[in-house]
């Protein structure tokens, strides 16, 4: 997506570590209408998929998937980080390990929110090792739902984790996948 490329080139900042910075647009501060282009992208791919409902993890992809789900008019459900003294014990859960925290987190979602019946997008900001989609993959999987499909805003696509949920027979959609960056070079995106 053009619009997202050359607002990541304008924007974007590459930090040592393998870490690029899109949190002036994405998910610190969020450029609400430009987000919405984003929501908008994904309903145009996922629009024959009868999405009803919207699955992300908190807290960077909240922000992203609520502005996809007022396209499918269909409700946001995220993967809590820590156990609240608000929930039940009764969650799909899966463990997640962050490569931007340094950390596994154990993510939840209440049974009440997410079952059968469900058709099921998810969405997140980034993709890279594949870490949080597959936890995601797996708590749909948990429930029964059916899986609908992935949708990310950023994918790291010279590193292994879109390549290999795609060849776990997820579709997964990428609207800015990069192929290289370094501060030295810039940021790369695939053709």
């Amino acid at each position: 997506m053009k619009l997202l490329e050359d607002r990541i080139r304008k924007d974007g900042k590459i930090k040592g570590g393998d870490v690029l910075k899109v949190d002036g647009f994405l998910n610190h501060m969020i450029d609400v209408r430009f987000v919405a282009e984003l929501g908008a992208e994904f309903h145009r791919s996922f629009a024959d998929c009868r999405v009803n409902k919207i699955l992300t993890i908190e807290s960077s992809g909240i922000g992203v998937a609520c502005l996809t789900a007022q396209f499918f008019d269909c409700p946001v459900v995220f993967a809590k980080k820590s156990k609240t003294s608000n929930m039940s014990d009764d969650v799909y859960s899966a463990e997640v390990a962050s490569y931007t925290h340094n950390n596994v987190n154990n993510v939840t979602v209440s049974k009440e929110y997410l079952g059968k019946g469900d058709r099921v997008l998810i969405i997140d900001d980034f993709l890279a090792r594949g870490c949080a989609l597959k936890g995601l993959i797996d708590i749909v999987r948990q429930s029964g739902a059916e899986l609908a499909g992935a949708g990310v805003v950023i994918e790291k696509a010279y590193q292994d984790g879109g390549a290999q949920i795609r060849a776990s027979g997820v579709r997964v959609v990428s609207l800015a996948r990069i192929a290289s960056m370094s501060e030295e070079d810039g940021i790369v995106f695939c053709d």
